[in-house]
């Protein structure tokens, strides 16, 4: 007997709007607790940014976690470190007076020798306000880009039900990262389209097994709902075995990526997760369902 994958979708939507609630909740216990919703990074609320270059190139490797070490005497609440040439790292922090970062010159020098600042940049508030409507702008527009793909390719109402799911994962992992307390920067960003972009290719595979069920002749006629469990389950193992595969890569690059990475890395595990649920479950049904109240259009061939 097959599993109705279909005939349970309130089971599904009932777990994706558990998951909604708990992102919500995160956002509120966030603004409660600690004054606002998310961790916003540095790239929208505004900082320093520090390049040094170090004295031996061997040094870069191996004693980021020295200078991070260095960097928390200062108590400072958010510092990304990244290595930006042979011999030189980039520090992004909060906004740093000159005597604060006078001492931080100081401390280094102590720490390493040799090490000369290179650069020094602010990055103010308007700058961060900028980024956030340019992110915003970058997902609005992949979204509308995905809805005209895919009613080309397809029919209107798949792009609608492929659409709904985007936004469902791009909700739940938002939400999801808020209560986790991850830092949200430019590399959030990327990860959140990064997802999109992963999801969307996971259900144009279901629909187009869909489509070609539909147009195959068959003696049997098969109600729609039918036709799309059955699709599912052809694919499933695609699907699932793609899936871990890239859970298994994002695993490794969230244990041993360093705590650059790391936030980034989370984003993206959240964000397959999701996209892997959705696909099957949230997307394949709001089609059935749009059928439903819609009727049948014409399946356009491949």
């Amino acid at each position: 007997m097959k599993f109705d994958i279909i005939g349970r979708y309130k089971l599904w939507f009932v777990l994706s709007a558990f998951l909604i609630a708990l992102g919500l909740f995160g956002f509120s216990y966030n603004y409660i607790v600690r004054g606002k919703l998310m961790n916003v990074g540095i790239d929208f609320t505004g900082g320093t940014v520090l390049t040094l270059r170090f004295d031996e190139q061997a040094q870069i490797g191996r004693n980021l976690g020295r200078v991070r070490t260095t960097l928390e005497k200062f108590d400072l609440k958010e510092n990304i470190i990244q290595i930006a040439g042979d011999k030189d790292i980039t520090i992004r922090t909060e906004p740093l007076e000159s005597d604060t970062r006078t001492k931080i010159m100081e401390e280094l020098q102590k720490e390493f020798g040799a090490v000369e600042l290179l650069e020094a940049d602010t990055i103010g508030p308007s700058i961060g306000r900028e980024l956030r409507v340019q992110a915003f702008w970058a997902l609005l527009l992949a979204t509308v880009g995905i809805l005209i793909y895919v009613s080309f390719r397809f029919e209107f109402k798949y792009a609608v039900a492929a659409t709904a799911a985007l936004w469902h994962d791009a909700i739940i992992t938002v939400g999801l990262v808020a209560l986790l307390w991850r830092s949200v920067d430019t590399a959030f960003i990327a990860a959140s389209l990064t997802v999109l972009g992963y999801s969307i290719n996971d259900t144009i595979v279901i629909f187009d097994r869909i489509r070609e069920n539909l147009i195959r002749p068959s003696k049997d006629k098969k109600e729609f709902s039918a036709v799309v469990n059955e699709s599912i389950l052809q694919t499933m193992a695609r699907s699932v075995n793609t899936g871990l595969t890239v859970l298994f890569v994002d695993v490794c690059l969230v244990l041993f990526g360093g705590v650059t990475l790391k936030d980034f890395a989370i984003t993206l595990f959240i964000g397959f997760s999701i996209g892997m649920y959705s696909s099957v479950f949230i997307a394949s049904p709001l089609l059935v369902l749009m059928e439903k109240r819609f009727g049948k259009q014409k399946i356009r061939r491949a």
